[in-house]
């Protein structure tokens, strides 16, 4: 325990001169790389539901909606009077800007028109996602403490980080709280479920987890987390991003029953 100074990181974890490469990309490249091989894997064991060769297949879609998503339902949720006075930065990715929340739909609408396609059930691809989704997750967070952003509020306990651009006092790493509760133990909980468990047995059960298991990871940090400025704190003092969380632990909830009163599927 104690008070640590944030450490400086470049953004940039590789500059080659005519272009750059910055901590947050990889963060996505790895995450989608990620949770490829270990849906892959997934998908070679019981129920057979699907193949691999659909999650190969849905990477570049899981990639388009990932990012396609994220911007969009930054556009939509955080700043939409903004970007409709200036539309031509929606496309402008690289200012930052992207929302987990407009990602998951992404992701989510790409496996609707994916599924429908290739004529596999929904939810069979969706439960598989559901289990790599933390992968990108962890990495994500952990990018965002690299680059000093989206701290924690200030602290007066025995532990904090001090980020010199946010001001002096110690704050709460909050992106580390999230890489490590949405990240790495929402991962574990899934991967005890759908491999020693075998959850996906239950259709539904592993995507209403993951939800469930955001959801509630989310809101906890947020009582920790650094409000947007341009936000700020609203009714009873929560935050945008538990207004956007509320719905995924609901929709988890209901899913979660759903797959445990359904008999499940042959092994």
């Amino acid at each position: 325990m104690g008070i640590y100074e944030f450490p400086g990181f470049s953004p940039v974890a590789l500059d080659l001169g005519i272009f750059q490469i910055r901590w947050y990309a990889l963060a996505y490249i790895g995450g989608l790389i990620g949770a490829w091989r270990y849906g892959m894997w997934l998908a070679k064991r019981p129920p057979d539901l699907l193949t691999p060769q659909h999650i190969d297949d849905f990477l570049i879609w899981a990639t388009l909606g990932v990012i396609l998503g994220g911007r969009l339902g930054y556009v939509i949720f955080y700043k939409p009077a903004y970007y409709l006075e200036n539309l031509l930065e929606i496309p402008q990715m690289w200012n930052g800007g992207m929302s987990f929340h407009g990602g998951l739909a992404g992701v989510i609408l790409a496996a609707i028109l994916f599924s429908r396609r290739h004529g596999i059930a929904f939810f069979a691809l969706a439960d598989i996602l559901a289990a790599v989704a933390p992968i990108g997750l962890f990495l994500g967070r952990i990018a965002n403490f690299i680059n000093g952003e989206l701290w924690g509020r200030p602290t007066g306990g025995s532990f904090g980080v001090i980020f010199r651009h946010a001001g002096d006092m110690p704050r709460h790493p909050s992106q580390l709280y999230e890489a490590a509760l949405e990240g790495l133990l929402l991962f574990i909980i899934l991967a005890v479920l759908v491999i020693p468990m075998r959850a996906r047995r239950r259709i539904n059960l592993p995507s209403g987890v993951f939800l469930i298991g955001y959801g509630l990871s989310r809101m906890l940090v947020e009582t920790v987390r650094e409000p947007d400025d341009f936000i700020g704190l609203l009714a009873f003092g929560s935050t945008w991003g538990q207004w956007l969380s509320m719905p995924m632990v609901a929709l988890g909830l209901y899913l979660v029953i759903r797959g445990m009163r359904r008999p499940p599927v042959d092994a």
